[in-house]
C-alpha cells in the first residue's frame, strides 16, 4: 500500500508540475477555437468545462483503465511504475498535445493531423488504420455488455441490436443532445466507484506486494508453466488507457471542438488522463490484492471466484464491488463493465465517421451526408461482429489485435507532435522520448507476439533494438535537413 500511497501522489505531483511545464512549451493563448469560429450545432458546439473534462474522462476510459490495470498487475507492481511514468511523460503529454494541435487545425482530426506534418502518404495509411481501429472499439464495445447483459436476462443478439440501434442514434445526433447530457453522469458513476474502492484500501490497508520488494515478473514466478508473458514489451501493451493509449488521440479532437479557450487544454486533456491513471492505480491495487494479497489472496477470500489467478478482468470487477461494496457495488460494477464500453464504442464510431467526412471533404449538418458514411461502418462493425460470434475466441483475437493497433497508433500521434514541436522551435524532447519508447513497445511486440510474427525472444529484442536505432537516425537526419532549410531562409 506504501506503493500505491506514493503512486496517487506522484500523478498528482505529476500534474501540477510537469502539466503545467508541457502547456508552457506548448503555450495556449486567446486565439478564437473552433467551437466558436466554425460552431455548427452538431460537432461543433461549445460545453462548459466540467462537462468535457466528464466526457473526454468517459470518451478515453471507458473500461480500458479497469480491464487493462487488472491484467497489469498480474506482472506485479512493476505495473505502478508504468502507470505513473507513463501517465505523466507519455500519454498525458500525447492526450494533452493531440488535443491541443486539433484545435490549432479547426478540429482537425488524427489522420489529418499526421498527414500535415507527416505527409500525405503516411495520412491515407492511418485514414483506413485508424477507422478500422475505431470499428474494432465499437465492435468489440457491443459483443462485452451484450454477453454481459445477456447472463442477467434476454438474448445475446437482442442486446447486439439494441446496442446498435443506440450506437446509430448516439452517432447521427448532435454531440450535445446525447453525449454532453448522459456522458458526465457515466463518467460520475465510474469515478465514484473508483473512489469508494480507494476510501477502502485505505480503511483496511491491505498487504499487498511492493514495488522494492517484487520488482519483478510475478506472473511468470507463480505459474512459470502457464505466464508466458514478459514485462518488456507486453505489460505496455497490457496496460493502455491506464499510462498511454493512441485510441485517445482519436478521442480529443471531439472535444477540441468543443472547448472555448485554448487555456482550458490542461485541465481537460492533461487532466483528464491523470484521472484515468489514478483509477487504472486503484484497480491495479484492488487486483493486486485479488491475486497477492496476504495473508490470503483474494479469491480464496471470495467463494465465489473459482480460477484463481486466471480469473478474468470483468469476473474480478463483479466480485469485489459485490464484496466491498454491497448492493451499491454491484450497481458501480454494472455501470462499470456495460455502460463504460458502450459509451466508448459510440464516441468511436462517432470520431469514424467525422474522420472519414475530413477525408471525403463532405459536410456533416446535412442527415444524409452522415448516413452515407454511418451505414457502410456499422455494415462492416456487424460483419465483423458476426465473425466474433461464429468463432469460439473471436472476441479476445480482436482485442488483442486491437491492443498492438491501439499503441502503434500513438506511436504516429507522438511523432506527429514530435515534428509539429521541433517546426514551431519548441522542446520537442517531451514528445520525442516517448515517440521512442513506444517505437520500441510496438516494434518489439510485432516481432514477438503469438498474433504476430511470433520470433524467439533474442531475435525480437534484436529487431526491436534495430528499429529504435532506425528510427533515431531517421529523425536526426531530418532534424538536420530542417535547420539547414531554416539556415537557407534566414
Amino acid at each position: 500500500m506504501i506503493s500505491f500511497s506514493l503512486s496517487l501522489i506522484a500523478l498528482f505531483l505529476g500534474y501540477l508540475f510537469y502539466g503545467r511545464f508541457v502547456e508552457r512549451v506548448f503555450a495556449p493563448d486567446n486565439r478564437a477555437t473552433p467551437a466558436l469560429a466554425k460552431a455548427d450545432g452538431m460537432d461543433y458546439v461549445v460545453l462548459p468545462s466540467w462537462k468535457i473534462f466528464m466526457i473526454q474522462f468517459l470518451n478515453i476510459a471507458g473500461t480500458g483503465p479497469i480491464f487493462g490495470a487488472i491484467m497489469g498487475a498480474k506482472f506485479g507492481p512493476v505495473a505502478y511504475l508504468w502507470i505513473v511514468f507513463g501517465c505523466i511523460f507519455a500519454g498525458a503529454v500525447h492526450d494533452y498535445l493531440s488535443g491541443m494541435l486539433s484545435m490549432r487545425h479547426g478540429g482537425a482530426g488524427l489522420p489529418e493531423l499526421i498527414g500535415l506534418y507527416l505527409g500525405k502518404t503516411t495520412k491515407s495509411v492511418m485514414l483506413v488504420f485508424t477507422v478500422l481501429l475505431l470499428i474494432m472499439v465499437g465492435t468489440v464495445f457491443v459483443y462485452s455488455p451484450a454477453e454481459i447483459l445477456h447472463s442477467i436476462s434476454g438474448d445475446t443478439l437482442m442486446w447486439i441490436a439494441i446496442i446498435f440501434v443506440y450506437y446509430i442514434i448516439a452517432t447521427m445526433l448532435p454531440i450535445d443532445k446525447i453525449i454532453g447530457k448522459v456522458y458526465p453522469l457515466f463518467a460520475f458513476s465510474l469515478l465514484f466507484m473508483a473512489g469508494a474502492l480507494m476510501v477502502w484500501l485505505f480503511l483496511h490497508w491491505p498487504t499487498i506486494p511492493e514495488v522494492w520488494t517484487h520488482a519483478y515478473n510475478m506472473g511468470a514466478a507463480t505459474e512459470p508453466d502457464k505466464w508466458t508473458d514478459t514485462i518488456f514489451p507486453a505489460l505496455f501493451i497490457t496496460v493502455a488507457c491506464g499510462a498511454i493509449s493512441g485510441f485517445h488521440g482519436t478521442q480529443s479532437p471531439l472535444m477540441a471542438r468543443c472547448v472555448k479557450s485554448e487555456k482550458m487544454g490542461r485541465p481537460i486533456f492533461y487532466g483528464a488522463m491523470i484521472t484515468e491513471g489514478v483509477v487504472a492505480l486503484i484497480w491495479a491495487s484492488v487486483a493486486s490484492w485479488f491475486f497477492y494479497g496476504n495473508p490470503a489472496p483474494g479469491y480464496e477470500l471470495i467463494a465465489k471466484a473459482t480460477a484463481g489467478f486466471h480469473t478474468s478482468a470483468p469476473a474480478v470487477v463483479n466480485l469485489v464491488c459485490n464484496e466491498w461494496l454491497g448492493v451499491a457495488g454491484a450497481v458501480l460494477a454494472m455501470l462499470g463493465v456495460v455502460a463504460a464500453p458502450i459509451t466508448s464504442g459510440d464516441t468511436a464510431f462517432r470520431s469514424a465517421r467525422l474522420i472519414v467526412a475530413e477525408g471525403l471533404k463532405l459536410n456533416q449538418r446535412p442527415i444524409m451526408n452522415r448516413m452515407y458514411i454511418c451505414i457502410p461502418l456499422f455494415a462492416c462493425s456487424i460483419a465483423m461482429l458476426i465473425w466474433q460470434v461464429e468463432n469460439p475466441d473471436g472476441f479476445n483475437t480482436i482485442w488483442q489485435y486491437f491492443g498492438f493497433s491501439n499503441q502503434a497508433m500513438s506511436v504516429f500521434t507522438l511523432w506527429t507532435v514530435t515534428v509539429y514541436l521541433v517546426r514551431q522551435k519548441k522542446n520537442y524532447w517531451i514528445a520525442l522520448i516517448p515517440a521512442l519508447f513506444m517505437t520500441a513497445v510496438c516494434s518489439t511486440f510485432f516481432f514477438v507476439s503469438k498474433q504476430t510474427l511470433h520470433l524467439s525472444g533474442n531475435v525480437g529484442y534484436i529487431l526491436g533494438g534495430v528499429c529504435l536505432v532506425v528510427a533515431m537516425v531517421w529523425f536526426c537526419i531530418w532534424y538536420q535537413k530542417q535547420l539547414k532549410g531554416e539556415k537557407v531562409k534566414e
